[in-house]
């Protein structure tokens, strides 16, 4: 997993990401067909209209590595929303994640496994961003510019998970990465997220976890026509929620086209539901790297899927800003300590 620092303007810090291509002789394979290119061009418009930054910060990386802008913005516009010609382009779908968060004995924590094809651990990244005007942030990602999820300098974590979509029913909008780095940028809390992301047209089905360090918690169930937020579980003072590869809502579950192909999804949202009150106790983060590890139940255990594994696993401690991570399957690798984002904004107090 690469570790990166991205600090600056936009625009300064897309020609600081391409410069990082070019010396890696990096090339990418866009081969987009009629519909994903328009996709793609009205997507920007409005990606454009709501996040212009992150649009110049994209034109910093085309320009440097020297590709047309339109058609690399549209590439990064179908990812996890219709890059179907999956053996012509990368990423491919995301199909496998697990994200929860929870609030228990005075600590506010969030927990993913992150569940990929193997050949993008490689490529994976963690990465420090202190954009211009905006707030600061971790995002990690199979991808680069958007992500998977994040947790910024507010205590705010923000995490997608993929949920399937017909072609036929996807829209020009924001995917579920570009979801997740606009809010980690722009907002300070779940409340101010909510308000920010109900503006925001949706390209497909995805489910979009907020949680910050006062305990306030939702997924947020969204297709492209409808949005439902899903509140957190309660167990007495405690509560949680989590987030799969379908909707839990009765009402949202009509709009999951998965056909059950969602690597026990289910099985992933009760492991982690029924863990909670039965395993998650006093020493939290140790219990929590349990769960993802799949001690309690299945989490991660894909070892009769061929091309299919996680990748990596993530804890956040919301009140500390300290992130724990396992580069690789948690079941053979360690959680590491990742206290980048913890010391910059400690920097302000000292």
């Amino acid at each position: 997993m690469y570790h990166l620092r991205l600090k600056g303007s936009h625009y300064e810090m897309g020609v600081k990401r391409g410069n990082i291509f070019n010396k890696g002789q990096l090339s990418f394979p866009l081969q987009l067909d009629n519909f994903q290119l328009e996709h793609g061009k009205q997507s920007e418009k409005i990606l454009r209209t709501f996040f212009p930054e992150v649009c110049e910060e994209i034109r910093g990386v085309s320009d440097t590595i020297g590709v047309d802008y339109s058609y690399f913005v549209s590439w990064m516009l179908c990812m996890g929303c219709c890059m179907y010609n999956l053996e012509k382009n990368v990423p491919v779908e995301i199909r496998g994640c697990t994200a929860f968060a929870y609030s228990k004995g005075g600590k506010m924590i969030y927990g993913r496994n992150n569940d990929l094809p193997p050949y993008l651990r490689k490529g994976s990244k963690s990465e420090i961003y202190a954009p211009k005007g905006g707030n600061r942030f971790n995002i990690t990602t199979s991808s680069f510019i958007n992500g998977e999820e994040g947790l910024n300098e507010h205590g705010l974590a923000v995490a997608m998970t993929f949920v399937m979509t017909k072609l036929e029913k996807i829209q020009a909008g924001f995917n579920s990465c570009f979801i997740v780095r606009y809010l980690l940028e722009k907002a300070d809390n779940t409340e101010q997220a909510i308000v920010l992301f109900s503006e925001l047209p949706i390209a497909s089905n995805c489910n979009i976890l907020l949680a910050d360090k006062s305990g306030r918690m939702v997924v947020v169930e969204c297709t492209p026509s409808a949005k439902k937020i899903r509140e957190a579980k309660k167990f007495g003072e405690d509560s949680i929620v989590c987030t799969v590869n379908s909707f839990i809502s009765n009402e949202m579950k009509v709009y999951d086209d998965s056909n059950g192909n969602d690597y026990d999804s289910h099985k992933r949202y009760m492991v982690v539901m029924d863990s909670f009150t039965k395993y998650i106790k006093e020493d939290y983060i140790e219990t929590t790297k349990q769960l993802l590890k799949g001690d309690y139940g299945f989490m991660c255990q894909y070892d009769n899927e061929p091309d299919f594994e996680t990748v990596w696993s993530s804890i956040f401690d919301l009140k500390t800003l300290a992130i724990y991570r396992a580069e690789g399957d948690p079941r053979k690798k360690k959680f590491i300590v990742d206290n980048r984002l913890h010391d910059i904004c400690l920097k302000d107090f000292v």
